[in-house]
């Protein structure tokens, strides 16, 4: 690994360590902030030093009591704060979009950095419009849900569920959600269907766009597991780690998925996209493939959570369904119970930016915000409950990760919609370089 690789990895490493992730741990619920390490470059001094162990079994400043003692031996150990300052500083020192990318990213860390220290009690707090600003390129604002549930009012009515205003939309929603909920015990043979069905469609819609030396990577290999009283719906790991016999990555995942999670299966059709094709699997497993052809730079084998490339990950999966269609527009989908469920889907991803503004920003008590998502947003009970519970008031996620689904999905619809396929599909599969919410705009022109 060169010197800036290592201070790249000891930066990301350690800003996860210090909030209690283990890069290595298969399942959603031990990581955090790294949401990958699928090079074969050896793990860095801050993940492999003694003192690191003890932070990440004890929670870091996840936990509600931080052990301060074992958090200040590993900082000291791993020189963490020079590591982020020698960052910032190779990160500027970088040509074009890379430069600015990764500038990007060391800004995000010395945010959690401080979010860290503000839960120790070391420092004032940070502002929101300061995380916001680091995650998302954009400064915060509240979600209006008026033209999605406009046009959810007319798909409801055309399907046979009369809403005569507005006040009765959520009841039309939970009758219409409690007639097409998915049975938990079906989830791996309904995904296994919509997974065929979008892997025909991407192929037919975004792989004539692509390189063609991607088109024998595998862009769905995954594999669904269960987990039970998780306080998120789901967990897409991309591992990327196992490799056939030939030396090349098998471009593997896992999804591990809420067994209470209520959800129709228009939405579920709708996650599928968003978490594997050509949502997220997908995405990771083309970036894992660039990095082996030398194509993008070691930083893209290290995926981050609460930055502005998880900003844009989350746009293009919110789009994904649309790109597999190959529209721009959720009208232009071909089946009304798709368009509802698409619909109810984007409402939530705007659900979670409006938990993260009304709780940061304005200060609202977590029942005014549950019940602000469930009569606006139109989300389950159990989806308000954790959006304005243990994710809108987590001090990290809350601040940083809430607000970049909206950021990432709007970004990308009009970027989609203001550019040919021809230009704006490779770029946003890293085809032109690794991207985030900024670069993104400078690589379409």
């Amino acid at each position: 690994m060169t010197s800036f690789n290592d201070t790249v990895a000891n930066a990301i490493i350690g800003i996860d360590t210090i909030w209690g992730g283990d890069v290595l741990n298969p399942s959603g619920t031990g990581r955090f902030i790294a949401d990958s390490w699928f090079s074969d470059q050896p793990l860095p001094l801050a993940y492999t030093h003694a003192t690191a162990a003890a932070v990440r079994e004890t929670g870091g400043v996840s936990a509600k009591q931080p052990n301060h003692d074992a958090i200040d031996r590993y900082v000291e150990a791993v020189k963490l704060t020079q590591t982020l300052s020698d960052f910032k500083m190779q990160a500027a020192d970088q040509q074009g979009r890379r430069g600015v990318y990764l500038t990007g990213l060391a800004e995000c860390l010395d945010v959690m950095w401080d979010l860290a220290l503000e839960i120790l009690g070391r420092r004032d707090p940070v502002s929101y419009e300061r995380c916001v600003i680091a995650s998302t390129g954009s400064r915060p604002g509240p979600s209006d849900p008026a033209s999605k549930r406009e046009l959810l009012l007319r798909r409801l009515t055309e399907s046979g569920y009369p809403v005569s205003s507005q006040d009765g939309l959520l009841d039309a929603v939970d009758t219409w959600r409690s007639e097409r909920v998915v049975p938990s015990a079906s989830i791996p043979a309904l995904a296994a269907a919509f997974i065929a069905e979008f892997n025909g469609l991407t192929t037919r819609n975004l792989m004539p766009y692509l390189p063609s030396s991607l088109a024998g990577v595998p862009r769905s290999n995954i594999r669904f597991m269960p987990i039970r009283d998780a306080w998120f719906s789901g967990s897409m790991n991309y591992l990327g780690r196992a490799r056939n016999a030939d030396g090349r990555p098998e471009f593997e995942a896992t999804y591990e998925i809420n067994s209470s999670l209520q959800i129709s299966v228009p939405e579920f059709q709708q996650l599928i996209s968003h978490e594997v094709e050509p949502g997220h699997v997908t995405t990771f497993a083309f970036l894992q493939a660039l990095y082996e052809e030398g194509q993008i730079g070691f930083e893209g084998t290290v995926q981050t959570m609460n930055t502005r490339a998880a900003a844009l990950s989350e746009g293009i999966a919110n789009n994904a369904i649309l790109i597999a269609h190959g529209v721009n527009e959720i009208e232009e989908l071909p089946d009304r119970d798709l368009q509802i469920g698409v619909l109810l889907a984007l409402l939530q991803d705007d659900a979670k930016n409006q938990s993260s503004y009304l709780t940061w920003k304005e200060g609202w008590p977590q029942e005014r915000v549950a019940a602000t998502l469930r009569n606006e947003f139109l989300v389950s009970k159990e989806r308000a409950d954790k959006l304005s519970g243990a994710w809108g008031r987590h001090p990290l996620l809350g601040r940083m990760y809430l607000p970049a689904y909206r950021a990432g999905t709007e970004l990308v619809a009009e970027l989609r919609r203001n550019n040919t396929a021809k230009a704006i599909l490779p770029a946003l599969y890293g085809c032109t370089g690794l991207e985030d919410v900024v670069t993104i705009r400078q690589a379409v022109g």
